[in-house]
């Protein structure tokens, strides 16, 4: 009677551990959901900052309105073709969008037979640009050190660099930039991370930057969460299983 006994009991417990194994699994894959999260999520929060764009002068690549996300950073850490947020007195209260074209050391001008802008001498093809600068806006400087000139994506509409020739040559102090622009957020239907561009490769010197480690924090927060919903689900459904026999049996 009792080795009976002691087999029947040992029945039941033949499961426990199959049982204890899915919880720990399910445990660990959620855990490490929530790791990937946060951590993406933390280095997204102390990295970027959220601005909001005033004005339609970087149309089409941003428009008025959008949301976009910029990576913290100093005049330093900017190169030709990066998007950089700054606030300037001279040129106004408010922050402002505007792309790089020219840095300390060059000669930026205004414009081939193509209305292309030059640089050091060298045609930029800018294929983001809305138009070109247009005729009658002829100007030639050279950027002096310490500074940048910037100009915005739809040139015909653009309040930038030209409009303030008069004052250092129409450029602003790289130490007035606060971050480069490295992906729009909002309205969802313009979510996009902005690559570097390549128009300026073929000159020497600072190149612009890409977005950073945005897109594998991006990455890292997306599948924590897919982790997270996955465990949960498949936890849920075991357990749905396994009621759906208990009451088959009963």
């Amino acid at each position: 009677m009792s080795s009976v006994a002691e087999r029947t009991a040992s029945a039941p417990a033949g499961t426990r551990p199959r049982r204890s194994v899915a919880v720990v699994v399910q445990g660990a894959v959620i855990a490490l959901g929530f790791v990937m999260l946060v951590a993406g999520f933390g280095l997204v929060a102390v990295d970027y900052r959220p601005y909001r764009v005033p004005s339609a002068s970087m149309s089409p690549t941003i428009k008025i309105g959008d949301i976009v996300l910029a990576r913290k950073t100093d005049g330093a850490g900017v190169g030709r073709g990066d998007i950089v947020i700054f606030k300037d007195s001279v040129w106004g209260d408010s922050d402002m969008v505007k792309r790089v074209v020219a840095v300390a050391g060059d000669t930026v001008s205004c414009c081939d037979s193509r209305q292309r802008l030059l640089v050091n001498g060298v045609p930029i093809d800018e294929p983001y640009v809305d138009r070109g600068i247009g005729s009658g806006e002829a100007f030639s400087i050279t950027v002096p050190e310490g500074r940048l000139f910037v100009l915005g994506d739809f040139r015909t509409n653009s309040i930038d660099s030209r409009s303030h020739l008069e004052i250092a040559s129409g450029t602003l102090p790289a130490s007035d930039v606060q971050a480069r622009v490295a992906a729009t957020v909002l309205p969802t239907s313009r979510i996009a991370v902005h690559q570097r561009t390549t128009a300026f490769d073929a000159l020497s010197g600072p190149r612009a930057h890409g977005p950073g480690p945005l897109q594998p924090a991006a990455y890292a927060m997306v599948s924590g969460v897919a982790l997270v919903l996955l465990a949960a689900a498949a936890g849920w459904a075991v357990s749905l299983v396994r009621w759906t026999r208990r009451r088959r049996k009963s």
